[in-house]
């Protein structure tokens, strides 16, 4: 298995676990994180040393990257899996399995590319080397079947495992009302966004601030960000249990904005990335919104602050509105009732990938 980001780590940890259970004896070799890792796979490469974003990191990390691409084809082919399931992470993992394919393993594809946002054009070279391909997302089998007479499988949101499975332990972590920060997993975004988020502590001084920190960080990294701000603190590896008490949060776009959805957290997503590949991004991606939340709900039920919108005024409103406003607040979380139903659907979701993988064998 190949993941090479948190959410991967994540999902690819409860699939790890789904396929323990269906056959105990199963030897699972990965590129992933600690929590693949406590689910029983052995870790070859920790995803902290994989995680690029954005067009002009990605050309300044390319060395680095290119290297990544040749050791993992030289651990495949040691390995020579039954199976190999790419999770996510499509820079890296497109180019492995169209690899991988001409070395004639079978290739399974969890969480597709967003090729419906944009590149639609590598669903081509997708159906060649995938054998495959289980989606996650409500619309993503229609899609793919309408536009590419694709068949794919899909089989519900792991992240709706996750959070079933979550039980919270922990005391409450203030006594004032608390605001969730998730201000991402890589570096460059949380020097972006943070500071701007980390500004609301003054505003909203009745109210404590509390920043989930990546687990492939050191907590040193955010030392310099909440120094400068009262009533601020930050947590690790503690997301669920944050999210389970908080009142609003603040959310970088991605996988995070779903998981605060199914907590029921009211919540406006923040996105504020390097210009020049916002500029490139802006002109590529073609969909409506950056939220999974609004994108799942084909309309808008959480606000989207983008680049320049995401400022101190504009934040301050948005956040206004979410700890004082409960008609909006009401609204909101009913948008997201409807969404856990149209997640759960199908059942576990990596229950579901892990017979699909499964009969592979």
């Amino acid at each position: 298995m190949i993941a090479g980001e948190a959410s991967g780590d994540l999902h690819g940890s409860n699939l790890v676990k789904a396929i323990k259970n269906m056959a105990p004896s199963t030897d699972i070799r990965c590129w992933g994180g600690d929590l693949m890792e406590a689910a029983g796979a052995k870790v070859v490469k920790h995803f902290r040393d994989l995680a690029f974003m954005g067009f002009a990191e990605v050309v300044m990390n390319l060395r680095t990257i290119l290297r990544n691409i040749a050791f993992c084809k030289e651990d495949i082919l040691q390995y020579r899996p039954d199976v190999l399931v790419l999770i996510d992470y499509p820079g890296f993992n497109l180019r492995i399995a169209e690899w991988a394919k001409k070395q004639g393993l079978k290739v399974v594809y969890y969480v597709a590319p967003q090729v419906w946002a944009w590149k639609p054009n590598r669903v081509k070279m997708m159906k060649q080397c995938i054998d495959k391909q289980l989606v996650i997302l409500p619309f993503e089998e229609k899609w793919f079947k309408d536009n590419w007479q694709w068949d794919v499988t899909y089989v519900g949101h792991p992240l709706t495992d996750a959070v079933e499975q979550f039980t919270p332990t922990m005391p409450s972590f203030s006594k004032k009302p608390i605001v969730a920060i998730l201000p991402g997993s890589r570096k460059q975004e949380i020097k972006t966004k943070l500071p701007v988020m980390l500004q609301m502590a003054s505003r909203f001084p009745d109210h404590q601030f509390i920043v989930a920190m990546a687990p492939g960080l050191p907590e040193d990294f955010y030392n310099p960000f909440l120094q400068k701000h009262p009533n601020t603190s930050a947590v690790k590896g503690l997301t669920y249990e944050l999210l389970s008490q908080a009142k609003a949060a603040l959310v970088t776009s991605g996988t995070a904005t779903l998981e605060t959805a199914l907590f029921g957290v009211p919540e406006v997503v923040c996105y504020k990335g390097n210009p020049i590949s916002y500029q490139i991004a802006k002109r590529l991606i073609k969909v409506p919104y950056i939220s999974l939340v609004n994108l799942i709900m084909e309309k808008q039920v959480v606000k989207e602050l983008i680049q320049d919108e995401m400022n101190e005024n504009t934040l301050y409103k948005e956040l206004n509105l979410l700890l004082n406003n409960n008609d909006y607040t009401n609204t909101m979380k009913m948008q997201y009732t409807l969404l856990r139903n149209m997640l759960t659907q199908k059942g576990s979701a990596s229950q579901s990938a892990a017979k699909e993988i499964l009969q592979m064998l």
